[in-house]
């Protein structure tokens, strides 16, 4: 077990956290946070484990079973992982990173899905465009664009 936990820390500090950034979160991202403090604890409610062989009995909490939960998709995140890099073609890979600056975010807050589908776009267009290029690489391209709405911080920056 690790000495610090991502439940921990929002046990710990979650309340202020929302309270300082309640014009900035919204009722997913609350409701995210208070799956995590919940996990694997009483509030969740419990079962009772018994070894069939030795007959070691224990209490387990419940989990929360939120997606974004670390604790609970922890092994499903790695899985995950190891399938992808089965599909990896042996080439080089670029990390490429666009975000938006302070006040589109700002509006991406309250209208996501056209917020992101701009960035989006984009993104797709910005890459194909410079990647066709005889002068970068002369080709089509392919890549995968994920959206992190938050960043290390936990301050919302969208970015893909």
């Amino acid at each position: 077990m690790p000495a610090l936990e991502v439940a921990d820390i929002f046990r710990r500090h979650g309340e202020a956290f929302r309270q300082a950034q309640a014009g900035h979160l919204g009722r997913t991202e609350r409701r995210v946070m208070g799956a995590i403090e919940a996990c694997r604890t009483a509030a969740l409610g419990g079962h009772v484990e018994r070894c069939a062989e030795c007959g070691l009995i224990r209490i387990a909490y419940n989990s929360c079973r939120n997606r974004h939960c670390p604790k609970c998709q922890g092994p499903a995140r790695a899985a995950w992982l190891v399938e992808r890099q089965a599909e990896l073609l042996p080439v080089p890979y670029f990390h490429v990173v666009f975000t938006v600056p302070a006040a589109v975010a700002e509006i991406a807050f309250q209208n996501k899905a056209r917020v992101y589908a701009i960035l989006f776009k984009a993104a797709s267009e910005t890459l194909r465009k410079i990647a066709a290029d005889p002068r970068h690489l002369g080709a089509e391209i392919g890549f995968i664009a994920v959206l992190h709405s938050w960043g290390q911080n936990l301050q919302q920056n969208p970015h893909s």
